[in-house]
């Protein structure tokens, strides 16, 4: 079976798009499929698909109250079936070491030829351990300047988290890197390369076995929303910056055009592809599905990564010295101009207006009702 994790670096890019005409597109070609919905506390891929609201889910099995076996519902589209999530658990972040497990374990003995995870928005540390379940998993992202930041953020996080899973506690390289914790923002400066350089001067045998696992991991790209041929430029500069900064080697899946039909789609509850087969947007997932039929599964030799060993730096987009450091890599390899940058430092100032003006509203509705003698 092959295990595709479907992640980006924040919402609103297709992910979920993706996620449901893929699965179809590759019941179509005759392959079973399994799409799980992994986006717990904002479960909306049945929508997408068009099937009705759930009773039971990921959320329900976490929780004991249906067997794993129970959660898992055919759907009207040829070979493909489905796994709800729960839009009343928190996000994926919240999950327990032993329940993620149980979850993991689950995964990996479904009675499929694929099978589709939709995961969360974000880089929280179950959600990179699901994407790291396969060295094959696809990261969406759109032209516009936060969703490449973050895409490219996403991958960054991945790769440290593969080295979570592989220096264990007691090894010389965990030794090192707890060393630099404390100053997270130097690490994430370090290109990774330059890192296991003088991680394989301490502790050859790891650096060595790091090296054949990121070799392996070869995760593909796929730029959507795109509105004229230059924007896919985006995704050849975003597999430049990961090749200089982390040493990893980024497939193109392909691109996806805006298409409008998408939105029409989604009112009639029908994947666009089964709305439309001729649209553009259809076209271009059933090509993605090709390459996908055609290229040969390969497999991690990892486990999910310890849960006691977290570096600082996979919490880094919390980290404003760290996230500084993406835009560094990018801006150094082209793909993020200084105009770019510009643009995102004022739609950012926009927004940080944007919540003065709430605060200063909110304030004034406090003071007239505190003398009014309401309670606040």
């Amino acid at each position: 079976m092959q295990i595709i994790p479907v992640a980006s670096g924040k919402g609103g890019v297709g992910k979920s798009l993706l996620s449901a005409n893929l699965a179809i597109a590759l019941g179509k070609a005759g392959k079973k499929v399994v799409l799980a919905d992994l986006d717990l506390g904002a479960s909306n891929l049945h929508l997408v698909i068009g099937q009705n609201s759930p009773k039971a889910g990921i959320g329900t099995f976490l929780t004991g109250e249906t067997k794993f076996e129970d959660i898992i519902e055919d759907t009207d589209y040829t070979n493909v079936r489905f796994i709800a999530g729960d839009s009343e658990i928190p996000g994926l972040s919240s999950l327990k070491f032993a329940q993620k497990n149980s979850l993991i374990k689950k995964f990996q003995n479904i009675d499929a030829d694929y099978l589709i995870l939709d995961l969360g928005a974000g880089t929280h540390l179950t959600i990179l351990d699901m994407f790291l379940l396969s060295p094959q998993g696809i990261i969406v992202t759109a032209p516009t300047v936060t969703a490449t930041l973050n895409g490219y953020l996403f991958l960054k996080n991945a790769v440290f988290r593969l080295m979570a899973a592989t220096f264990k506690k007691g090894t010389k390289a965990n030794e090192y890197l707890t060393k630099l914790r404390n100053d997270s923002a130097s690490l994430q400066r370090l290109y990774i390369p330059k890192l296991i350089e003088t991680i394989a001067g301490i502790d050859p045998e790891n650096a060595e076995k790091f090296r054949n696992r990121i070799k392996k991991f070869h995760p593909r790209l796929i730029m959507n929303m795109i509105d004229e041929p230059k924007d896919a430029d985006k995704a050849q500069k975003i597999r430049r910056s990961c090749q200089q900064y982390l040493g990893l080697e980024v497939e193109s899946l392909g691109v996806m055009y805006r298409d409008s039909m998408q939105d029409r789609a989604l009112s009639s509850r029908m994947p666009v592809t089964i709305y439309k087969p001729n649209a553009v947007l259809s076209q271009a997932i059933q090509r993605i599905a090709d390459k996908i039929l055609q290229s040969e599964t390969v497999a991690f030799d990892i486990d999910s990564a310890d849960g006691s060993f977290e570096l600082a730096a996979e919490e880094a987009n919390d980290d404003f010295s760290s996230k500084m450091s993406y835009v560094e890599d990018l801006i150094g390899t082209g793909a993020l101009s200084v105009t770019e940058l510009a643009e995102m430092i004022k739609q950012q100032q926009y927004e940080l207006n944007s919540l003065k003006r709430e605060n200063v509203l909110l304030k004034s509705k406090i003071v007239k009702a505190a003398a009014m003698g309401f309670k606040v």
